[in-house]
């Protein structure tokens, strides 16, 4: 927790973010409110969540973040911390299905942002924002955690082009994942796929 309390101490001179004036244990309330919250090192080990966050995960301290996402999303979740350790990906806010203590599949929406210290990045700081109360997606027996990948960015709206730019992959390899990800679902177009995918429960209710 030393990372999430040097970094809330650190700030410019005369910024309207310093937290320097405020008094009271801002470790002790991260801690106890009610918005489960964590912090990861740059090697993508969690290495503090609050208590809020042990009942929805359980105490996952000590283990890989992307341990924590059900495996179609884990890849997915690897590249976003990269990302951020990169300094290209600042922040990102998206649904995610993280495995509950029992096993259990829980859909939630995650906030999650560089953690620096000074001017260098040295973990990911992140807060579930919301928990959703319906089911959260089944995993596709026939579907990498790529293809799968694939189409959830199809499904909002992603053209070839632009799912090749935010995987950093080629066209031809996403086209390539396109069809292989058709072919899987027993369908003929991309929207029949969709299609397929809602009916099967495959997308995310977001």
């Amino acid at each position: 927790m030393s990372a999430v309390r040097q970094s809330a101490r650190a700030s410019e001179a005369g910024s309207a973010t310093d937290l320097s004036g405020i008094p009271g244990d801002l470790h002790g309330a991260l801690e106890d409110v009610n918005v489960p919250a964590y912090a990861v090192d740059r090697f993508g080990v969690i290495r503090w969540i609050n208590s809020a966050a042990k009942k929805l995960v359980g105490d996952v301290r000590g283990k890989q973040q992307s341990s924590v996402v059900v495996p179609e999303q884990a890849r997915e979740a690897k590249e976003s911390f990269l990302r951020k350790m990169m300094g290209t990906e600042e922040s990102t806010d998206g649904t995610v299905v993280v495995v509950g203590p029992d096993g259990e599949r829980v859909q939630v929406e995650i906030s999650s942002c560089a953690l620096r210290e000074g001017h260098r990045i040295v973990g990911v700081f992140g807060v579930v924002r919301h928990r959703s109360k319906s089911a959260p997606p089944l995993p596709h027996p026939h579907l990498t955690p790529r293809q799968n990948q694939v189409l959830h960015l199809l499904s909002h709206g992603r053209s070839t082009a632009q799912i090749a730019d935010e995987l950093s992959l080629s066209t031809d390899t996403v086209r390539n994942h396109i069809r292989r990800m058709l072919t899987a679902l027993g369908a003929h177009s991309r929207i029949e796929a969709l299609a397929v995918a809602h009916r099967e429960g495959i997308l995310r209710r977001e």
